[in-house]
């Protein structure tokens, strides 16, 4: 399904709703004007068969039909009680059983539109559950024909959609495409000063991390997480091995997996036109702050995680049930722009704390959390005791803050092992001791293999550097002249 037809299923889904609420308008006027007519009608039943008491009478009507057409509702309590007063016990019951089912039918028509989002990003199993948990007073939710429709048009879309969209045969085929900070303000990141030349090679500007984005979008892509490309299976002897995971997605659709290394904001960059930290905003979700000329902190969409989580709001079907995407993190400067690492700062418990606070946001928010060691080491070249030291320190310092994680990115994509086969030495061994289960190189292409108790898989860099010197290999992802930004400086390494 192409972008197109999800828009036209939207649409779809979007004029059945304006219909229901229609009709529910249209019934309610009707009940309106069937009891104002047996006002009307209950009023000259009552009324004196004297021509002068009727006279009167007819008087009273109509200054109170005018009172009404005037804005009576100002005095609603006061006319219920009067209404109240003058229809029989049966009668009111009658009147408030109507009201209470078109409650309840708003309220299953709200849990709708509430499965058909989460329908929209591929959470079927989701959608359905939760209109199938559904209790009225009529009983479960088979005693009503809105939600069994639902419940049958759901489990059809379900049945229509295909592993991995059908574009490829096995998880290994999965894109792994990975960034650093973004740079949100050019002129300060290419002012020619000599971090510029790092920043040209290795850095991706918000425009280009944009119009990346819309392409891949329109292109089918779907964001899942790593997570989502293996499922732990045990064996009938209790053993638990991995194997690949089932990625469920309309025809045409593509899986892909998005990480952002060093989200830790060093103090390096703080004046280069980066963001500072990710902070919580007022909305309780995650976003980003960045020091402006004047020295003020200013909040906004200034990195990865905002933007992203800003354009699958929008689109919803960028993402596998609320998948956004893997944040690597090292030590040495603390942890998400906090400054953990030094316990003698003033603000070192504050500090910790909040970092607890945002790590929990970002993950409730579909974000994943990996190690990308404390020191950013080569840990091809690292002896095991060094290698151990760092991974030591990286548990105490950055573990202990953002909770368990098993995925473990390797800085400068050096692995552990020279190997395309089976890890086996001391490091691996002591990456499981720590939880480490899955972990990620970096390639110029996707590669990817599952063992019994381990994953690893390649990432590909979106940065300046591949789109400058290596434009070619990404040319199944979109076309570089379209993406580039003209403030980007000409190849200069």
């Amino acid at each position: 399904m192409d972008t197109n037809e999800n828009d036209n299923h939207r649409n779809k889904r979007g004029k059945k709703t304006v219909i229901i609420i229609v009709c529910e308008i249209l019934i309610l006027l009707l009940l309106i004007g069937s009891y104002r007519i047996y006002v009307l009608w209950k009023e000259k039943q009552t009324s004196s068969p004297n021509s002068g008491n009727s006279t009167s009478q007819e008087d009273k009507s109509s200054a109170q039909e005018n009172a009404s057409q005037n804005g009576e509702n100002e005095s609603s309590d006061g006319k219920q009680e009067e209404v109240e007063d003058e229809l029989s016990a049966e009668e009111i019951e009658a009147v408030k059983e109507q009201e209470r089912l078109m409650q309840e039918e708003k309220e299953r028509q709200e849990l709708i539109n509430q499965a058909d989002q989460l329908a929209l990003s591929y959470d079927y199993e989701g959608a359905i559950e939760l209109l199938k948990k559904y209790q009225g007073t009529e009983g479960s939710y088979e005693k009503y024909t809105t939600l069994v429709a639902a419940v049958e048009r759901l489990e059809k879309e379900k049945s229509e959609l295909l592993l991995y969209g059908g574009s490829y045969q096995s998880v290994s085929e999965i894109n792994h495409i990975f960034f650093h900070a973004l740079v949100a303000d050019n002129s300060k990141a290419f002012d020619g000063d000599r971090m510029s030349r790092g920043y040209n090679m290795y850095m991706t500007t918000i425009s280009e991390f944009k119009k990346m984005m819309q392409k891949m979008y329109e292109d089918g892509y779907v964001l899942v997480r790593m997570a989502d490309l293996v499922k732990k299976v045990t064996k009938e002897d209790g053993t638990t091995i991995y194997e690949e995971g089932e990625i469920y997605l309309p025809a045409g659709k593509k899986p892909f997996v998005l990480s952002e290394d060093d989200v830790n904001y060093y103090e390096y960059m703080e004046t280069d036109g980066f963001a500072t930290r990710i902070v919580i905003g007022e909305d309780g979700k995650p976003t980003c702050e960045m020091r402006a000329d004047d020295g003020s902190i200013i909040t906004g969409d200034f990195d990865i995680v905002p933007i992203l989580d800003a354009f699958v709001e929008e689109h919803p079907d960028f993402s596998y049930k609320g998948a956004k995407g893997l944040l690597a993190i090292t030590g040495y400067e603390g942890t998400l722009g906090y400054r953990t690492n030094d316990p003698e700062s003033p603000t070192y418990e504050q500090d910790v704390e909040q970092v607890k606070k945002v790590a929990q946001a970002l993950k409730e928010d579909g974000w994943e959390l990996g190690s990308h060691s404390w020191g950013h080491l080569n840990m091809t070249t690292a002896s095991f005791e060094v290698f151990k030291k760092d991974t030591d320190k990286w548990m105490a310092e950055v573990g202990s803050l953002i909770g368990p994680t098993e995925i473990y990115v390797f800085p400068f994509g050096a692995d552990i092992e020279v190997t395309t086969g089976s890890y086996s030495g001391e490091k691996f061994q002591y990456m499981k001791e720590c939880g480490f289960t899955m972990f990620c190189g970096v390639y110029k292409s996707p590669w990817m293999y599952i063992k019994d108790d381990y994953m690893r898989m390649t990432r590909r860099p979106l940065d300046g550097q591949a789109m400058l010197e290596f434009p070619e290999r990404l040319s199944d992802l979109f076309d570089v002249k379209d993406i580039i930004d003209p403030e980007r400086p000409a190849k200069d390494w």
